[in-house]
């Protein structure tokens, strides 16, 4: 004899559940917000303030800065009896401190993009904000600020120790264009150079590889220059000196390498250029390949 089973009970559907949803009364605690540039911001400041290369980085370039910055205004104070310093600017000294300093920042720059591939936290940073624009831009905002000012305040001090220390060695006294130049000028050239390296690294998406590329950017215009001694190669040795980055470096210092070449602001509309083109090639690419 069959014995007829009665139909089991079924949870009610969703269409057939309260007017409050499934779990009527329930808030949840997390407020649900549309997301912005701003959060992208916050999470690379997080990322950027949490890995131990960032205040290595930083702390050898804030090193070198002061360390080269003093060594150098105490040579030439103490041997201010023998070199004149007549008509100079004083905080020119700050050139070599900076410019071995910037190796640091490039360094920085592009280990910001660049690690984040080589370990495949790429992938989750492109998950939690699936927006590649968003995130390049976070990136590079949080970058050139804090570059910007670590070489702010590094270059303000050095400035400040060798207007002391060396006013009564004949140098003459600063304007306010050369103190202007001296800080905020060449901060603004480091933190562009250093944002057009985070754009290298995105690139080439390897660390040693983008490192190598920005020093060879950046030392090998005078190396090659250096060895151009023959007379057919002049034009191109004068070009390489001109337009190499210690010589732009020194033009924020009114102490040129070079008698011609960029002068003035030229330096930083050429690194800004430069940047530019870069971050139209790294936003395109990061867009037409897979993370």
């Amino acid at each position: 004899m069959s014995t007829h089973q009665p139909p089991m009970p079924q949870a009610p559907h969703a269409a057939q559940a309260a007017p409050g949803g499934p779990y009527p009364g329930y808030t949840s605690p997390i407020p649900v917000v549309r997301t912005h540039l701003g959060h992208a911001v916050a999470s690379e400041w997080t990322k950027i303030k949490s890995v131990r290369s960032t205040m290595w980085t930083l702390g050898v370039f804030v090193l070198l800065v002061l360390g080269i910055g003093l060594l150098s205004g105490s040579l030439v104070s103490a041997n201010s009896g023998e070199t004149s310093l007549s008509g100079e600017n004083p905080l020119s000294f700050g050139f070599f401190g900076l410019l071995l300093g910037s190796i640091c920042i490039i360094t920085l720059g592009v280990l910001t993009t660049a690690s984040e591939y080589g370990t495949g936290m790429i992938r989750t940073t492109m998950t939690a904000c699936p927006s590649r624009a968003r995130v390049l831009a976070a990136k590079a905002i949080v970058f050139f600020v804090l570059a910007f000012v670590v070489t702010l305040v590094s270059s303000g001090l050095v400035a400040m120790i060798h207007a002391s220390m060396l006013e009564n060695t004949g140098a003459r006294t600063p304007t306010g264009g050369d103190w202007f130049k001296a800080t905020v000028g060449v901060s603004l050239y480091i933190a562009l150079l250093g944002l057009f390296s985070l754009l290298i690294g995105s690139i080439i998406r390897h660390s040693a590889g983008a490192i190598t590329i920005m020093i060879g950017v950046v030392l090998a215009p005078l190396v090659l220059a250096l060895f151009m001694a023959t007379e057919s190669l002049s034009k191109v040795r004068e070009w390489l000196f001109e337009y190499s980055i210690p010589n732009q470096l020194s033009v924020f210092y009114a102490n040129s390498l070079s008698e011609s070449g960029p002068s003035g602001w030229d330096p930083l509309w050429i690194v800004l250029g430069l940047t530019a083109a870069a971050y139209g090639a790294a936003y395109a690419l990061l867009h037409s390949r897979d993370v």
